[in-house]
């Protein structure tokens, strides 16, 4: 039997009272939908924050719990989080092992081919703090991803002044691989990069992004996790749904079926 944990409706809005959206929970695990722009644990990279998505689901669930993959700060969906250190051991070896698919929406600059693959290997790019003491010599790790093409649209507005209009693609990112930033880094090397990233994207079409359709976060969003169950074996679906800025976008564009599918 395959468990299936999708949210009600892809469109759901995490712009509510609510202080954490859960969209799947046992006695052995909780997943939650991550809001764009919540840490998944405290960090000295950001002091000043406040909200963590580790401690919130805590309180949600009444117990602690154990992080087993991350999501970047300005990334929003799925976040898997185990009850035990025993479960959270099988997960990340899981993970390690590739026994995890994770699928990502993303909306990048110009039109992206079909589907494809990008075998690129990423160099280490150190925090300031957080990777004070790591080995800044480490040889760049293998990097895959694989993307299929979902929808494309031309805009009749000059972000670039090589061109009256501008292009972009509504796309389904899929990691192989599990490095720091790899879909922000591979987008970026492929000149196609996600719109709403300041570290690794084109600052032009952020900002034509938030002007034009007031749309201030990164357009990256981890749609669905799917794995075996640590414990049951069964397999295990998740699915988070997207918040009010995708949401505008996608109807302006007329993507909604095509986020959907």
């Amino acid at each position: 039997m395959s468990i299936e944990s999708d949210t009600e409706n892809t469109g759901i809005d995490n712009d509510s009272a609510n202080p954490i959206e859960i969209i799947y929970e046992d006695e052995f695990l909780v997943a939650i939908n991550k809001e764009a722009g919540l840490l998944v644990h405290r960090s000295w990279l950001d002091k000043g924050e406040t909200r963590f998505a580790m401690q919130l689901t805590r309180d949600a669930v009444g117990c602690h719990v154990f992080p087993v993959h991350r999501l970047d700060k300005p990334t929003s969906g799925v976040l898997l989080f185990a009850k035990s250190p025993s479960v959270a051991r099988s997960l990340n070896e899981a993970f390690t092992d590739h026994q995890v698919t994770k699928q990502y929406l993303a909306v990048v600059r110009g039109y992206m081919t079909e589907q494809g693959t990008i075998d690129y290997a990423l160099s280490f790019k150190p925090d300031a703090i957080a990777d004070k003491f790591a080995d800044l010599e480490k040889e760049a790790q293998e990097a895959v991803t694989h993307w299929q093409s979902l929808a494309q649209i031309e805009l009749p507005f000059a972000v670039s002044k090589k061109h009256d209009t501008s292009r972009y693609s509504l796309v389904r990112l899929t990691p192989e691989t599990g490095r720091k930033h790899q879909l922000r880094r591979h987008m970026r090397h492929l000149f196609h990069h996600i719109v709403g990233d300041t570290s690794h994207g084109d600052g032009r079409h952020n900002r034509f992004f938030r002007t034009q359709y007031d749309c201030a976060r990164m357009l990256l969003h981890a749609q669905t996790l799917a794995l075996s169950h640590p414990v049951t074996a069964e397999p295990l679906r998740l699915t988070a749904g997207l918040d009010s800025q995708w949401l505008r976008i996608l109807e302006e564009f007329d993507w909604v079926e095509s986020a959907e599918g």
